[in-house]
């Protein structure tokens, strides 16, 4: 079993900075892809960065230039720096992992942590 647990999101002010965590923790043989998506109440998850075999990443249009993914395998830890934050950020924050443990790859999710934007 993979378990992924966040960390990192609280209320910060128009123009901050939040960075936050996902550590995963259990039976993992390989992964594929690092990911955070955002969901406001109401509307679909959507994605807002990834990162493949800790090199390639893909970006939102509307997070580019201000956040970054990051990921460090060896720690099965990956994070998002998100700066120049606008009130449209805010968001309950999820993180995914695509990753094999056992014989197949699979998606497994975090629990979500809040951010909150003020203007």
């Amino acid at each position: 079993q993979v378990q992924l647990v966040e960390s990192g999101g609280g209320l910060v002010q128009a123009g901050g900075s939040l960075r936050l965590s996902c550590a995963a923790s259990g039976n993992i043989l390989s992964i594929r892809t690092m990911g955070w998506y955002r969901q406001v109440p109401g509307k679909q998850r959507e994605l807002v960065a990834t990162i493949t075999a800790g090199v390639t990443t893909n970006y939102a249009d509307s997070v580019k230039a201000r956040f970054t993914i990051s990921g460090d395998n060896a720690k099965n830890t990956w994070y998002l720096q998100m700066n120049s934050l606008k009130p449209e950020d805010t968001a309950v924050y999820y993180c995914k992992l695509v990753a094999k443990s056992g014989f197949f790859f699979s998606d497994y999710w975090g629990q979500g942590t809040q951010v909150t934007v003020s203007s």
